[in-house]
């Protein structure tokens, strides 16, 4: 598999800076979502480098120095939980990846988006289904995306232990829903994600 196969096709059409784009936090209750926009040097292989959902989190926490330290440019952005109620989740998180992209230090000419639509940008992008397993300015975006939410949700965890956000980022786990369950929701939950579990 060649890991710049789509890197190399946006080069050949003449785009010089390329950026990968990706989420994490679309699927859980609590928290914002967060993105990641990433540009490598041309040719660029981080070695380890895959989806973030394949590499345990000492591996991702390894890779995050690493890849800030090697791209050109990076941002992280967040849409927050106020605007995934207000926009829905889809709309909030192509928010979040616009900011990602116009948060770039270094402007990039053309964005490669994970998934199977593109946000509103100012410059030509494409959509990449599963892109964080094809391209390696995406998977390198996908994993600075969840580590910085990952990071974010500790922080919650201490100040609503009762929720141990720490252990499940905030996804429906087994004990995250006892707990919601025991004690209701804070100011970190997604109200609408949680209208089955808190009838």
């Amino acid at each position: 598999m060649d890991w710049l196969e789509f890197e190399k096709k946006a080069i050949e059409k003449g785009y010089k800076a390329i950026c990968g784009v990706d989420e994490a936090g679309r699927g859980p209750l609590a928290g914002p979502v967060c993105a990641a926009a990433v540009i490598l040097p041309q040719n660029a292989i981080i070695e380890g480098v895959n989806d973030s959902k394949k590499l345990s989190e000492k591996k991702r926490n390894a890779l995050y120095e690493i890849i800030k330290n090697t791209s050109l440019a990076y941002s992280v952005a967040f849409s927050s939980v106020e605007e995934i109620e207000d926009m829905n989740i889809l709309n909030a998180t192509m928010l979040a990846m616009k900011r990602a992209v116009e948060g770039l230090k270094v402007s990039a000419d053309f964005a490669m988006i994970d998934g199977n639509r593109t946000p509103d940008l100012h410059i030509p992008c494409e959509y990449i289904i599963k892109g964080d397993a094809k391209s390696m300015s995406v998977a390198c975006a996908s994993i600075l995306a969840k580590v910085t939410r990952d990071r974010l949700l500790y922080e919650y965890a201490k100040e609503y232990p009762q929720y141990s956000f720490d252990k499940h980022k905030g996804y429906g786990t087994k004990v995250h829903i006892e707990a919601l369950k025991k004690y209701g929701s804070c100011k970190y939950h997604r109200q609408s994600f949680l209208t089955k579990i808190l009838k």
